[in-house]
């Protein structure tokens, strides 16, 4: 299992204190998070991807990038690459340049967003955003994997013996995740692929989760990837911890109470019930994160939301190391543990050129029988 953590690149004002970070007091905070999430033993650190304020994060490549020069384990990755207003081509270019630079510690989950404005400042209409999302991850998908394309689709101008540059890393594409909350056209489509399929998880009921799952790993097992229980499922959750409890719960309430998202609607208390919402004590965390598996079956990837809302850099941090040194280990013990052996783990880089060199080996064998 790989944990680790995302972040949606939010500027918010701390109502505690009333300070809004600058964008460059945020942009360098999430370097420093990034950072310390590889200290305290995390595998995965994701950013967002958003073209409008409060988020700074517009060109979540060159930010990567950045941390991957300064990190030696951290597999990078995306909150959300949107898949519908970028153009495929750049798309597969900054992140075969992203995969060289970070010796292929780099993968993608690709999204719609959560922004209707940002189609048409990119030329696209918000109406088609889910033949959007469909035609350009195949002509993505077919860059990675073909020297040479000739392509012609609805959405953009056509390919004409066409090379993305650089090519993958070991000619070895980075994995995707599809990522989704609410659309089972995306699960549809990773499972096609035999892609992973990320469910947001921190807004939504177990019970909506659960029904997108199950439709991916039937879908999987349909195109003939493997076993229903073989699928790559990422989730999403949301924690916020300290030692005691009630602390954990009084510290946080001014910033659920006044989040940009679902502040000034459902109380902290109806939020936890309702979603994967955990604010409590380590402990707390541990059990209600080991219960996910309860609903979606063994899993990959667990990432958790921790920088959001306005919380001070300092206080993150802090939740930072109580995840690393009274969670992290438990969980890894207890999903190590619960894990069938037949079910894989999240693909890397080395796991994905592994796969490559063996079925080469085996081709050859063959050819020379």
């Amino acid at each position: 299992m790989q944990f680790g953590i995302f972040s949606v690149s939010d500027i918010t004002t701390d109502p505690t204190t009333g300070k809004t970070p600058t964008e460059a007091e945020r942009i360098k905070a999430i370097v420093t998070i990034a950072k310390h999430a590889e200290e305290v033993g995390l595998d995965v650190f994701a950013l967002g991807e958003h073209h409008n304020e409060p988020f700074f994060s517009s060109s979540p490549t060159t930010t990567l990038a950045y941390i991957a020069a300064q990190t030696t384990t951290l597999q990078l990755s995306t909150a959300t690459t949107l898949i519908t207003t970028n153009d495929p081509v750049k798309i597969a270019e900054d992140f075969a340049m992203l995969q060289h630079l970070a010796d292929g510690r780099v993968d993608l989950m690709l999204g719609r967003g959560n922004t209707g404005p940002v189609y048409p400042w990119f030329g696209k209409d918000i109406r088609a955003g889910i033949p959007l999302a469909i035609e350009n991850y195949a002509l993505l998908h077919q860059l990675w994997r073909e020297h040479v394309v000739d392509w012609e689709g609805k959405f953009r101008t056509p390919l004409q013996s066409f090379t993305s540059t650089p090519r993958p890393l070991d000619d070895v594409p980075p994995f995707v995740w599809h990522g989704s909350i609410r659309s089972p056209q995306i699960a549809e489509q990773a499972a096609y692929y035999g892609d992973g399929f990320f469910a947001n998880h921190i807004f939504w009921p177990a019970s909506h989760t659960q029904r997108m799952v199950k439709l991916y790993r039937e879908r999987f097992e349909h195109y003939g990837h493997g076993s229903a229980d073989q699928a790559y499922v990422g989730l999403g959750g949301q924690v916020f911890m300290r030692k005691n409890s009630q602390d954990a719960v009084n510290e946080f309430r001014p910033y659920f109470d006044n989040a940009p998202v679902y502040g000034h609607g459902p109380s902290l208390e109806d939020f936890s019930r309702e979603t994967p919402l955990t604010v409590g004590s380590p402990q707390q965390v541990i059990d209600r994160t080991l219960k996910f598996r309860d609903y979606v079956g063994d899993y990959q990837r667990q990432l958790f939301l921790m920088d959001h809302a306005g919380l001070p850099l300092k206080t993150v941090l802090e939740q930072l190391d109580l995840l690393g040194s009274e969670v992290l280990p438990v969980l890894r013990k207890e999903f190590a543990a619960l894990k069938p052996a037949h079910v894989p783990d999240a693909p890397t880089h080395a796991s994905l050129l592994a796969a490559k060199n063996a079925e080469q080996a085996e081709k050859k064998e063959e050819v020379q029988a």
